[in-house]
């Protein structure tokens, strides 16, 4: 008979934070900074896209077994896939750069200037 706790284990799997993309966002020198933990992916597996403000973060994983093997247990992902989206109004989305070491994703997103971001009405 198998202990309870693997049982439980498994079931639980997809509830874990092995899905999260546990992040930091804080703002510094005009500047928004976020930093994302992608453990597990590469540089190759992940995009980036800017739209209307929003920039959305994704991470797909797909790798296949070259040998044939008979898996006891497994744990470490063979497919995967998470996405995050935040909202940044103001953000210069020209001049985002963009740093992945040790499966931390960094991103610098410079503010627009203010001026660019008010418009005027005028009243007649």
């Amino acid at each position: 008979m198998l202990p309870s706790r693997m049982f439980f284990d498994d079931l639980l799997k997809d509830v874990s934070l092995e899905s999260k993309m546990s992040c930091d966002i804080y703002e510094k020198d005009n500047k928004y900074y976020i930093e994302m933990d992608i453990p597990g992916y590469s540089k190759k597996d992940i995009k980036i896209e800017c739209n209307k403000g929003n920039i959305t973060i994704k991470a797909e994983i797909n790798k296949e077994d070259e040998e044939n093997k008979k898996y006891l247990h497994r744990e470490r992902k063979v497919y995967g896939k998470m996405e995050r989206t935040f909202h940044l109004e103001d953000m210069d989305e020209e001049n985002i750069v963009a740093e992945f070491n040790d499966g931390i994703l960094k991103l610098e997103i410079p503010k627009k200037a203010e001026d660019e971001n008010k418009k005027f009405i005028e009243i007649k």
